[in-house]
């Protein structure tokens, strides 16, 4: 008998921080609002409308966005959106590892900003593959790998220096490539992905650790230190971190990648790939999206 590999990330610890954020993820959500931006761009782009819709993750942020967007809301029927954590969830209280819905329910799902989180991504793909009915299609963003590269050198540098060792707290994220080969493998028809990378500024670490715990953002990994740094090591971190990635202004960079991916479920009317693993089509370009520009936020 074998065992299944330990989970990487702590999802009960997920839930409690992002029902600890729920009642100030409004005013820290400017990540999510870009994404959600974006999928309903993609929306907006298919010539076909959704009858019932599924949104995993996103705190309901998604319908609050279609009341400015009436291309977008008119192409969708039913809105059924969910999130991880209680207090979020809009509409029902979901777990993207384990969905309750019946196979080919959906004509549409969404996940803006939840499945970089999911401890068994090919698992919770397979799942929204079933969800949707023959030719339904999905789009997510998730965090990429890139994101936060500046905070996770500062930490390791000042852990390393003060304590002669670092461990991981920045938690690791998927990447382009990786994202279109799981839709790929996951059963989805014309897989495509692509990225936005964001660069945004902020005062000092402080404030953008702040912006993180505000967002629900913060490092779950399962084997994270249980012994807190005392302040310290954190001021070092935020001196290193203000050497190294400050700006004239004295302001720091903190990177973010927004992976965007998104496929089809299967449909004998599809058109085939040319070959397997050929999945390297930007998704902006297979929808005829304009690529976002970076945008920057002033940090306190």
């Amino acid at each position: 008998m074998t065992s299944s590999p330990p989970a990487l990330f702590d999802r009960r610890l997920l839930r409690q921080r992002r029902n600890r954020a729920a009642g100030s993820l409004h005013d820290y959500d400017f990540l999510l609002q870009r994404a959600i931006d974006d999928l309903l761009d993609r929306v907006e782009s298919i010539s076909r409308d959704f009858p019932r819709a599924l949104v995993l993750g996103g705190g309901g942020a998604v319908g609050r966005a279609l009341k400015d967007r009436p291309r977008a809301a008119a192409k969708i029927g039913q809105l059924i959106e969910t999130d991880l954590a209680e207090r979020l969830a809009n509409d029902v209280c979901v777990d993207e590892e384990a969905l309750p819905f019946a196979d080919e329910s959906f004509d549409l799902v969404l996940s803006p900003l939840a499945l970089h989180w999911t401890n068994d991504l090919p698992g919770a793909l397979i799942q929204i593959n079933r969800a949707l009915k023959s030719d339904g299609f999905f789009a997510c963003a998730v965090i990429g790998g890139a994101s936060l590269k500046e905070l996770r050198q500062s930490l390791m540098t000042a852990e390393t220096e003060l304590y002669g060792g670092a461990a991981a707290r920045v938690s690791p994220f998927a990447d382009t490539v990786d994202m279109a080969g799981l839709l790929q493998r996951a059963g989805f028809a014309m897989p495509v992905s692509d990225v936005d990378r964001v660069t945004v500024r902020y005062g000092n670490a402080f404030v953008l650790m702040r912006d993180l715990r505000k967002m629900g953002e913060t490092s779950i990994l399962a084997d994270r230190p249980r012994a807190p740094r005392g302040r310290k090591f954190f001021v070092r971190m935020a001196e290193i971190y203000s050497e190294r990635f400050a700006d004239a202004d004295r302001k720091i960079r903190a990177s973010f990648e927004i992976i965007h991916a998104g496929g089809w479920a299967p449909h004998p009317d599809q058109p085939r790939p040319k070959r397997p693993g050929s999945a390297t089509v930007r998704l902006a370009d297979a929808l005829g999206v304009a690529e976002r520009s970076a945008g920057e936020k002033a940090g306190g």
